[in-house]
């Protein structure tokens, strides 16, 4: 006979009912009961500043209250919840305000795409119509590039954990190096340059490439700015789409809504997800510009690709912190003091070799001397009441995903947290 129990510490009906595949649970054992801004709390109603954002959906913080008013206020006038792709009013004010707040001021004149609502079913969607636009199969994807689980997705995604479980081959991918991977000292289009222009490289003519101005499962990879242009005039210079990831590294992580906007690009297609609705409820979208836009009717459907709640909780996200450039600025400046006591923590301990990257409130500490290291601090971490989680290929960076809206003081409290693990793990 079952028992209801309340205890955080008690995972007996997650260890005895859900499946092996679970994995975020392992990291951070307890039970979760609620939570509001940076604060998450548990059962046992143990407080824990929250680092890691719904690894990268919560970008506005959790529950935020403009976007609780709005929702509440339209499930109480009998809103329409589930609409398909039909029109609803809540989905035309939306399209309104991105219209308004993102398109507009940023020259972009691309169509919206409502896909399933899921980042990975973004990536299908958008590999899908960039070859039925080209009439060509092969999609280029780069090392470290994480897109989404789902065959298409996982095929453009590099990681061998993942790629693994797929049971099947992934085919029609070609894999070139990511800006970095080969050294500072190199530039890594040079090859793809070289391939698409020579005749015997065996490389056919591709449909798209597909690439993420900040690599986040990858280790917090961030592509220069002058390589994400060549990358553009690639692209162009022979027809080919460029795809653009902004799934988790969009939406205000780096300082600007979208992370190419760095570079002044204009991608043919874009994918967004996470957090796109604000308040963590699912939502995706393709960007398409008007000439990638080759679908007929119903050529791709979902039937949650519709959730209007979703569309009130978005639109009041971009009314509130998208008006005007203050928010962006706000997350420019924290960026900031969070690159400075990163450097300044690497600088403490100069026998492991930190390095820091990021941009934004995307930033990571890597420590390829002891690739362990990062897991073993963010297990610390969380013992002392902070989540926080680890990437790349090893696990070996210490990824820094907090909200856009954490205060300064919350941000000094987790970095306090993170340099007492550090100084507990190295004692061990």
């Amino acid at each position: 006979m079952s028992s209801v129990t309340t205890s955080a510490t008690d995972l007996d009906v997650f260890d005895r009912r859900e499946s092996e595949v679970r994995g975020y649970v392992r990291a951070f054992p307890t039970v979760f009961d609620r939570a509001t801004g940076s604060t998450l709390v548990d059962a046992d109603g143990r407080e824990y500043l929250d680092f890691f954002a719904g690894a990268g959906v919560l970008n506005y913080g959790h529950n935020n209250p403009a976007f609780t008013r709005a929702l509440i206020e339209y499930l109480e006038r009998d809103g329409i919840i589930h609409g398909l792709d039909m029109a609803t009013s809540a989905k035309r004010a939306f399209i309104e305000a991105f219209e308004r707040f993102i398109l507009e001021p940023r020259g972009l004149d691309h169509k919206l795409q409502f896909t399933g609502p899921t980042g990975a079913n973004s990536v299908e969607a958008a590999l899908k119509v960039a070859r039925q636009a080209t009439g060509r199969s092969t999609i280029v994807a780069f090392t470290n590039a994480f897109h989404g689980l789902s065959m298409g997705a996982l095929a453009v995604t590099g990681n061998s954990h993942y790629r693994s479980a797929a049971g099947v081959g992934l085919d029609d991918v070609a894999r070139m190096p990511y800006d970095g991977y080969l050294g500072a000292d190199v530039d890594t289009l040079d090859l793809l340059e070289k391939q698409l222009d020579d005749p015997g490289s065996g490389l056919d003519l591709p449909a798209a490439v597909i690439v993420e101005a900040v690599q986040g499962e990858g280790g917090i990879n961030v592509a220069r700015v002058e390589w994400l242009q060549r990358l553009r005039a690639i692209t162009e210079a022979r027809g080919i789409l460029l795809i653009l990831d902004e799934i988790q590294a969009g939406v205000g992580r780096t300082g600007r809504f979208f992370a190419f906007e760095h570079a002044g690009i204009v991608p043919d297609i874009v994918t967004v997800s996470k957090s796109i609705s604000g308040s963590g409820l699912p939502m995706s979208l393709v960007l398409l510009r008007p000439g990638v836009d080759v679908w007929k009717p119903g050529q791709h459907t979902g039937t949650f690709r519709g959730n209007n709640l979703a569309f009130v909780s978005a639109r009041a996200a971009l009314e509130t912190y998208w008006a005007d450039a203050a928010f962006a600025e706000a997350v420019t400046a924290k960026g900031e003091l969070l690159r400075t006591e990163l450097e300044r923590i690497a600088d403490e301990h100069p026998d492991l070799d930190f390095v820091v990257r990021g941009r934004g409130l995307m930033m990571g500490i890597a420590c390829d001397a002891d690739r362990t290291l990062a897991g073993r601090v963010s297990k610390a971490a969380f013992e002392r009441g902070l989540v926080i989680e680890t990437s790349g290929a090893h696990d070996e960076v210490l990824k820094f995903l907090p909200a856009l809206t954490i205060t300064e003081d919350e941000l000094r409290r987790g970095l306090a947290i993170v340099r007492e693990s550090l100084a507990a793990v190295r004692a061990a």
